[in-house]
């Protein structure tokens, strides 16, 4: 296994939003193996649920011999957004690898003819909005860091979008429009960020077997059955982790404003 060092042997850091369950607990996972302690924020923190959430995850970042700080943070309120920062630069001084994973499905999907304002606003200010400003917030603290070199770990943000981004779905056209504004906001910041020597990525998740998937299971499993997925199997936030690992630990440093896939060839044009 190959792990990322800062210079004396300090593991690096990664700040990941919606950290609790799911894609989020997968790519927590994933960065606690190539050697980042990691701050896990959710709008739930639940000290007492400790078989679940941000608790349970603390627990296998610490099997893995990480330090976990998990930080209880609603994305879209923006007002708590300096407050959970301020906590995890004073945790760890720094941030080298920012993920932004945060992200709601709608409550219930409709037709595009009766989405309802309270369900776009709901999406977009999680999606779109408030990961945007949670990015500005900490990407301005990375920003005024020295480069990386001379031993010190890459920097990074990653943008978990989805394959929603481009794939039209009018039973939740809210979803979509939400991703693809955050699929925009990562190409802006990957052009602002890179003469700030921040690289910044877009990791588009395919069908994953999660809690918000969970609803639609035997929809998605005739269609893979039929073939939308060419490798055949639903995705899981393991394959999504490793990918957000890849890129954190630098393995693409030269190829900021990336979109990586993972949906097992659901990009391919296919007749």
């Amino acid at each position: 296994m190959s792990t990322v060092r800062r210079r004396g042997g300090a593991r690096p850091v990664a700040l990941v939003t919606g950290a609790g369950r799911g894609i989020g607990r997968g790519i927590v996972l994933a960065l606690a193996r190539e050697g980042f302690d990691v701050a896990g924020l959710d709008i739930l923190q639940e000290p007492g649920k400790t078989g679940e959430g941000l608790r349970e995850v603390g627990r296998r970042v610490g099997r893995l011999g990480g330090r976990f700080l998990p930080v209880r943070c609603d994305i879209a309120a923006l007002e708590e957004h300096d407050r959970a920062v301020a906590e995890v630069f004073a945790a760890f001084g720094r941030v080298d690898s920012l993920v932004n994973n945060a992200g709601v499905a709608p409550e219930k999907r409709l037709d595009i003819l009766e989405t309802t304002p309270a369900s776009f606003d709901r999406l977009m200010a999680v999606n779109a909005r408030g990961a945007f400003f949670f990015t500005q917030n900490v990407a301005r603290r990375m920003a005024g860091r020295a480069g990386s070199g001379g031993g010190e770990a890459p920097r990074s943000i990653i943008f978990i979008t989805s394959i929603s981004a481009e794939w039209s779905s009018v039973a939740r056209a809210e979803y979509c429009m939400s991703k693809a504004a955050l699929s925009m906001a990562a190409t802006l910041f990957a052009h602002a960020m890179a003469p700030r020597g921040v690289t910044v990525y877009e990791v588009r998740p395919g069908i994953i077997a999660t809690a918000m998937t969970a609803p639609v299971k035997k929809k998605y499993d005739r269609m893979i059955a039929r073939g939308l997925v060419p490798q055949g199997r639903w995705g899981t936030p393991d394959d999504v982790g490793r990918a957000v690992a890849a890129l954190a630990r630098g393995d693409f440093g030269f190829s900021t404003g990336a979109v990586i896939e993972v949906s097992g060839g659901m990009n391919i044009r296919r007749l």
